[in-house]
């Protein structure tokens, strides 16, 4: 424990309040090309996933580029879609990410809740729609196309 606060990993302050929810978390990760997704449930063996979901599997919905904003909404209702199943109800995780409005985090936590989840929020921190639409990169990003194939997948019962 105390190697994992030195290192900078960890923040167990954080990490004791989301656990005394006693809800499920909603574990967010970004990194420059992904955005990972994870519900994860504590036990006395160590944290459970339960289910997940990565922005590299948009490529089978026809998403080449996978590390902007639309497709970190896309992968949050992708994730949704699949929790919506084991949990409706979460809290979300950061970790020891910044919390800054309009992020790549934050259209992920908006793609799970227009899938359905309950997740406690403030819609103030969400990207504007045509950020999350992706009208800035539309050269490039089939959009309406990918979100379309990733609902009629789940209409299907993946």
């Amino acid at each position: 424990m105390a190697r994992r606060r030195k290192e900078g990993k960890t923040d167990y302050r954080q990490r004791l309040r989301l656990l005394l929810s006693q809800k499920p978390r909603v574990v967010v990760r970004k990194s420059l090309k992904h955005m990972i997704v994870q519900l994860v449930s504590p036990s006395e063996q160590g944290d459970v996933t339960l289910v997940s979901a990565i922005s590299s599997e948009l490529k089978k919905f026809g998403l080449k580029r996978t590390g902007n904003i639309p497709a970190a909404y896309l992968t949050g209702l992708l994730f949704g879609l699949r929790a919506t199943k084991v949990a409706k109800e979460a809290v979300l995780d950061i970790g020891l990410q910044t919390s800054s409005p309009g992020s790549k985090i934050y259209a992920a936590l908006k793609g799970m809740i227009d899938a359905g989840m309950s997740i406690p929020h403030d819609p103030v921190m969400f990207p504007s729609e045509e950020r999350i639409r992706g009208e800035h990169i539309a050269e490039y990003l089939p959009f309406d196309e990918v979100k379309e194939k990733v609902l009629s997948e789940f209409a299907q019962g993946e």
